[in-house]
């Protein structure tokens, strides 16, 4: 059996089987909770209730606290809502908010995207052979439908005309080809209307294989201090559709990568491209925990214990920095920890159940270190095998989140002393990092959270005795140079510098070419410029780029003017709808609701600023000029991250004083790796 997608629909679970031809197995499935009551005597009346209602079973079952004695009661979740309440809240539930066709699978030890005799967790898989791209090259915010469309499969083609006749050849191509996924840029904007259009035409579509699609509504979200939106979709039956643009895991991983997703996860691949990655980890956890037959908690009782105030302010201290000193410093090597946050669940045996009781195994730790492994050794084949660098970056950012999801207080599996204890031991770690080096001879440049900046040579012996030591793996990247830029304060920043590896790359971080919102005319301004500088092995030769760099720029100022509108486009998520100042994200959301474009929090709008006095701004698709003198001043500040590399060349270069240390906390998402 090699699970293509899943669903739970009307007491059964209907699974896709693509393993000699696709079969479509629908199975019957009552969903069920367990109920555990401190008290059952002074609850005999709701029990009997039950029972004469639904099948309730004495049972005994396993939560990561140890065993329970109570109840399997077969009903979904509104009756355990009314169970809730008719206890007044004391009664403990659990598995009721499960996805069914996830909690079927993990039950019977299947997956989606592999065979059962697989193991689960490699990293060599097969991937789904029958693939068509499909592209409406229409604008989806003007509403006149699709007139061109461009699908690939075996070659490419392109449709056009009338918007019946194109809608009927894109069927055509999708009955002929039947394919088992579509890649389709925008699909979760393009999907309502094409059906719509569609059915008022009367044509079947054929993208969903039983005719019938799964509807995920839109919705706003609060995540890290931010307002994120989702798309709604409408998810087809038997077929993997992914919006290729809207699914940052096919950005991250691309269809390797959501599958992996799926496979660990035990959701389908539909599923697995539109969730985040904190979902993915909360859901590859309790995937785990049905298999190993560990309850689920629906609310959480133990998000934080009570504790003194002093207890908690010496506990809850952030991750630990060394903030760097501006400047150009040669020679410099970053040691850095593989998933360090992770790896300390795992090292130190961190989960909820074990703060109180160290001595017993964790539930965390034993479903975390497979995972662990498994982006080890994703990330040493990634340097000589390419295509491992999806599954590679999936497995990356479901670990990061892995930390911040402990902290979270709805975590079926988090706790904030599980939280507060890994960024202690982080701190630690990184503080004896810190010692080890400069016991050695090492200076330490910068550092942050997982990683140290350090200068000086051979570090392959410094590596040797921190991974001796601290008991964890570590990764050297070395830089022929690096630029630390400074704070406005004059201090250097934490998150802004750029550099040359000895291999001829170059790595950036927080300047204007790595940021989301740079318009693309100034991105790729920059982005030449460091390409050009990116030649240079040595300080000298660094300084020999210094004209044709500043001829760039020129370059860039003369054709300021003379560029396409849509390179200006600024892309930026707006967190409300109503301001109360004056600011382009207003103006933005101003000009959407005059142009019947539906705004929700969260969502990313792309426009150009018109007027900067006024904040006057178009859409991207519909602005026809630019206020140059703004954008020049976006073009001035990408050039003074770049002059200050040249800058500090004609300065001596800097002397090897100790670091400042500081404490500070940082997002629980932050990952260098």
């Amino acid at each position: 059996m090699w699970i293509l997608d899943t669903c739970y629909r009307d007491g059964r679970v209907e699974i896709w089987d693509r393993d000699g031809g696709l079969k479509h197995i629908s199975v019957p499935y009552e969903p069920s909770f367990l109920l555990h009551l401190p008290d059952p005597h002074a609850h005999w009346e709701m029990i009997e209730a039950l029972g004469t209602r639904y099948r309730v079973e004495e049972c005994t079952f396993r939560t990561v606290y140890g065993e329970r004695e109570g109840y399997r009661v077969a009903a979904g979740r509104e009756v355990a809502e009314a169970v809730e309440r008719e206890s007044r809240f004391s009664a403990q539930l659990y598995n009721v908010d499960l996805r069914l066709d996830q909690r079927y699978l993990a039950e019977q030890e299947l997956f989606p995207c592999g065979n059962p005799d697989e193991y689960r967790l490699s990293p060599r898989f097969a991937l789904p052979e029958r693939v068509m791209e499909v592209a409406v090259r229409d604008n989806p915010f003007t509403h006149t439908g699709c007139s061109r469309i461009v699908v690939t499969h075996e070659r490419e083609e392109e449709i056009s005309g009338a918007e019946h006749e194109v809608l009927a050849d894109l069927a055509g191509l999708v009955q002929a080809c039947d394919p088992d996924v579509i890649l389709f840029p925008s699909a979760d904007v393009w999907m309502p209307r094409i059906r719509q259009a569609a059915r008022r035409y009367g044509i079947d579509l054929a993208i969903s294989r039983s005719g019938r699609f799964r509807r995920l509504d839109a919705k706003s979200y609060w995540s890290y201090g931010r307002t994120e939106y989702r798309e709604g979709s409408l998810i087809p039956d038997g077929r993997v559709l992914i919006d290729t643009r809207g699914s940052f895991n096919y950005r991250e991983g691309r269809l390797a990568g959501v599958v992996l997703a799926s496979r660990l996860t035990g959701l389908s691949p539909n599923l697995a491209a539109r969730f985040t990655a904190g979902t993915l980890i909360s859901t590859y956890e309790v995937y785990e925990a049905i298999r190993r037959g560990v309850a689920v908690p629906f609310r959480k009782s133990d998000a934080e214990a009570v504790r003194r105030f002093g207890d908690l302010r010496a506990a809850d201290r952030g991750g630990m920095m060394f903030q760097p000193l501006p400047g150009l410093y040669e020679g410099v090597t970053e040691i850095d920890y593989t998933s360090l946050y992770p790896s300390i669940i795992v090292q130190s045996n961190l989960s909820p159940e074990t703060i109180s009781r160290p001595g017993v195994e964790g539930f965390l730790p034993a479903v975390l270190d497979p995972l662990l492994n498994l982006r080890r050794e994703t990330k040493q084949l990634k340097k000589t095998e390419p295509a491992f660098a999806g599954i590679d970056s999936i497995l990356k950012w479901m670990l990061v989140t892995c930390f911040g999801y402990t902290g979270y207080r709805n975590a079926k599996f988090g706790r904030i002393e599980v939280h507060e204890a890994i960024t202690s031991g982080a701190r630690e770690i990184l503080l004896r990092t810190r010692d080890i080096a400069e016991e050695m001879g090492f200076p330490v440049i910068h550092g942050i959270v997982d990683c140290l900046f350090v200068r000086g040579g051979p570090v392959e012996a410094l590596k040797e005795r921190v991974e001796r030591e601290i008991g964890l793996p570590t990764e050297l990247e070395a830089f022929s140079w690096i630029v630390f830029l400074p704070m406005p304060d004059g201090f250097g920043a934490y998150n802004r510098y750029y550099g040359r590896l000895s291999d001829g790359g170059c790595k950036v971080r927080g300047i204007a070419a790595r940021r989301g919102d740079t318009p693309a005319y100034v991105r790729h301004a920059q982005e030449r410029m460091l390409d050009v500088m990116g030649t240079a092995a040595t300080l000298d030769e660094l300084a020999a780029t210094g004209e044709t760099v500043i001829a760039l720029y020129r370059d860039a100022i003369e054709g300021l003017r003379k560029a396409d509108p849509r390179e200006m486009a600024i892309r930026r998520q707006v967190g409300r709808l109503e301001y109360t100042r004056s600011c382009p994200e207003a103006s933005a959301v101003r000009a959407c609701r005059e142009s019947g474009v539906e705004v929700s929090p969260g969502m990313e709008i792309a426009y150009v600023v018109q007027d900067a006095r006024t904040w006057t701004v178009e859409l991207e698709w519909r602005a026809a000029g630019f206020d140059a003198a703004y954008y020049r001043t976006l073009l001035d500040r990408a050039w003074t991250e770049i002059d200050f590399c040249f800058r500090e060349l004609e300065r001596p270069t800097p002397a090897d004083v100790p670091v400042p240390e500081t404490r500070q906390p940082v997002p629980a998402d932050y990952c260098e790796n």
